[in-house]
């Protein structure tokens, strides 16, 4: 029994000695967390339950070179409701107005409003939606109302801002504005100039709460956000308006694939209008791809330009030299150049093949000026530009290809191809930047799509013209081909544009395109300038794959594009012709002046007599006192509501009638 007592006794001390030994494991466990990894938990902890929310900054806006809206960014804000914040008192007092207000403001039943709040104060919900996206003026308003004038903290009211982008042109010249969004790839003039437009954003604190939803500590921003610079661009909406309609009216009519059409300002390189619009499945247009920057080519026989002036730069003919143009067709190494007058023109000097757009004149020109020697007629080419990109900021600019002799890949048919513009590749911006060189009595300037970055009103930095080439070529070789240019509309393939009361210059284009692929998938083209004896503004319209049932050559597809694009830009901006003014100012007018300069210098806070004066006048003159004026009638000044020597107040009301 004594033994049996001892064994029990020992087995009670043993499992004593246990848990006191797992108790001061407890304990020691205990305080290595507290102490030595406890801050890493409460860390972890902290991040489970608060964040740092980014605040978007307000993106600067993109202006056209009149200060119109191309883009910009409207704060929206959301609204919620934390249902347990109120005391009992304030919620049972105000709860009822608040839903008045807002069934009117949101136009929802009161009845509904009433069953939410109390539903959300019943289950304790700190997040309630009450309405998404309001304007600031609908804030503010909503911010008067019962219980929430109370305050975030009293009143509960959650408001979350957040920024969207508005862009008033709409599907007009989407491409070329662009966008530049998370996840996606940075496009067009949002794209291009993001390191202006985008700010830099700023940080909220947040709280996790039930329902796995985050909840803003306050209302007032832990980081605050620095909003973008403005950007002005150098697009002209009136031109731009005027150049997609253009466009798109043409590319309806002849079903084609897609086109595009730019208009810049000759002497500083500024684009006004750049129209990209493709064919979707259903038939109609959109701004699909900016193919003028993009879409690398054969120009055809735009490209004969360049063929043109490297020969005359070269003295290796002159405007008056004459070609045979073999009834129509000539061939090289097996391949056939045919003129798309059947028969050929017969012999013709170089400034009527230019004008007649003879593939067989123009080819052996090239031919038969640079066949001994190649590179000399690519190196004039090089000596041009018009082999590298323009190396503009937009992205997704297309590689020109001008081959030369040294290529792997050059040929027998090289060089005449390439008379007529076949074997090389452009895209239409760098097609239109050699014209508008031309236009530009030979100064080649950059294609420019930037004037200006602002901070609201300040000027942060200006952007001026940028050469690329001095001179092409000589003036001497410009004043031919720019007669030869005019003459193409005139008595040209392009006679069909003519119109007395306006100039225009340029060169059609027709290019037979996937030749080898199937036949009757062709390019329509004119680029030229206007007005042909000024220049002011060169354009180039392409049109991709018309419906040749409809019509096909440059002259018929693109010219029309050209000539609605120059008269309506004409109309709007006519060269007008210098007014000499007169030198002395009329008795009658000089006594106005004379009146309204004695009156505005004496006056200060007291209204003067203004009897008498012209309406113009004596509203200046209340505005610059601060004041508000409202006029009765028309004419001068009968009678004023408030006597002179008035005292006026800011904003007080001053009625002028007028006899």
């Amino acid at each position: 029994m004594a033994i049996t007592d001892r064994n029990i006794l020992h087995r009670i001390y043993a499992v004593s000695i246990l848990f006191v030994i797992v108790a001061i494991a407890i304990v020691a466990q205990t305080v290595y967390i507290q102490f030595w990894e406890g801050p890493e938990y409460r860390a972890k902890a902290g991040k489970r339950i608060f964040r740092n929310q980014i605040v978007d900054a307000n993106r600067g806006n993109l202006y056209d070179s009149n200060g119109q809206l191309l883009a910009t960014s409207i704060t929206k804000y959301d609204i919620r409701f934390d249902a347990v914040a109120p005391n009992q008192k304030d919620f049972n007092s105000d709860i009822d107005a608040l839903a008045s207000s807002l069934s009117r403001k949101l136009n929802k039943p009161k009845s509904e409003l009433l069953q939410k709040f109390r539903k959300a104060r019943a289950n304790n919900s700190r997040y309630l939606e009450i309405a998404k996206n309001l304007s600031f003026t609908d804030l503010q308003e909503i911010k008067k109302y019962s219980l929430f004038n109370r305050g975030a903290y009293r009143g509960g009211l959650i408001v979350e801002p957040h920024v969207e982008r508005e862009y008033p042109l709409g599907k007009m010249a989407e491409r070329l504005v662009g966008y530049d969004e998370p996840g996606k790839p940075s496009v067009g003039l949002e794209g291009a100039y993001r390191t202006f437009l985008k700010g830099e954003n700023g940080s909220r604190l947040e709280q996790k709460i039930s329902g796995n939803e985050w909840k803003p500590i306050n209302n007032v921003n832990e980081t605050e956000p620095r909003d973008g610079l403005d950007v002005y661009t150098t697009i002209d909406v009136n031109m731009q308006d005027v150049a997609h309609h253009a466009l798109l009216e043409q590319l309806e009519y002849y079903e084609a694939h897609h086109g595009t059409a730019v208009v810049m300002e000759v002497a500083t390189g500024e684009i006004k209008a750049l129209s990209n619009l493709g064919r979707a499945s259903d038939g109609t247009y959109f701004e699909k791809r900016n193919y003028a920057l993009w879409e690398s080519h054969e120009p055809g026989s735009t490209f004969k330009l360049m063929s043109v002036v490297a020969a005359l730069e070269d003295k290796v003919v002159d405007t008056s030299t004459i070609f045979d143009t073999q009834n129509g067709k000539i061939s090289y190494y097996g391949r056939n150049v045919r003129d798309s007058k059947y028969g050929g023109y017969g012999k013709i000097s170089v400034a009527r093949a230019f004008e007649l757009s003879s593939n067989t004149a123009l080819v052996q020109m090239v031919q038969d000026s640079y066949g001994d020697d190649p590179e000399r007629y690519v190196d004039r080419l090089y000596s041009m530009n018009i082999q590298t990109k323009l190396g503009l900021p937009i992205i997704g600019e297309g590689k020109p290809l001008i081959p030369h002799p040294d290529d792997p890949n050059w040929s027998g048919l090289s060089l005449p191809w390439m008379g007529f513009g076949y074997g090389v590749q452009m895209t239409p911006l760098q097609v239109l930047t050699f014209y508008n060189a031309i236009a530009n009595n030979g100064v080649m300037v950059k294609p420019r799509l930037i004037k200006e970055v602002r901070s609201k009103n300040k000027l942060i930095e200006k952007y001026e013209r940028q050469i690329i080439n001095p001179s092409i070529c000589s003036q001497e070789t410009i004043d031919k081909v720019k007669v030869m240019m005019e003459n193409v509309v005139r008595r040209g393939t392009a006679q069909n544009l003519y119109s007395k009361n306006f100039s225009m210059a340029g060169k059609t284009g027709t290019c037979q395109t996937e030749y080898w692929k199937s036949a009757g998938n062709y390019i329509a083209s004119f680029a030229g300038y206007f007005p042909a004896d000024n220049p002011k503004y060169s354009c180039i319209v392409v049109i991709h794959k018309p419906n040749t049932a409809k019509g096909y050559y440059g002259n018929i597809v693109a010219g029309p594009v050209f000539k609605k694009i120059a008269q309506k830009i004409y109309a709007s901006n006519p060269q007008a012709d210098e007014v000499k003014m007169p030198t002395t100012v009329p008795a009658e007018i000089q006594k106005s002046m004379d009146r309204y300069y004695t009156k505005a210098q004496k006056t200060s806070k007291n209204l003067p007599d203004l009897r008498g004066m012209d309406a113009m006048d004596a509203i200046a003159i209340i505005e610059n006192m601060g004041a508000n004026v409202k006029i009765v009638g028309s004419g001068k000044v009968a009678s004023q509501s408030i006597k002179p020597g008035t005292t006026l107040t800011k904003s007080q009301q001053v009625i002028l009638t007028l006899s």
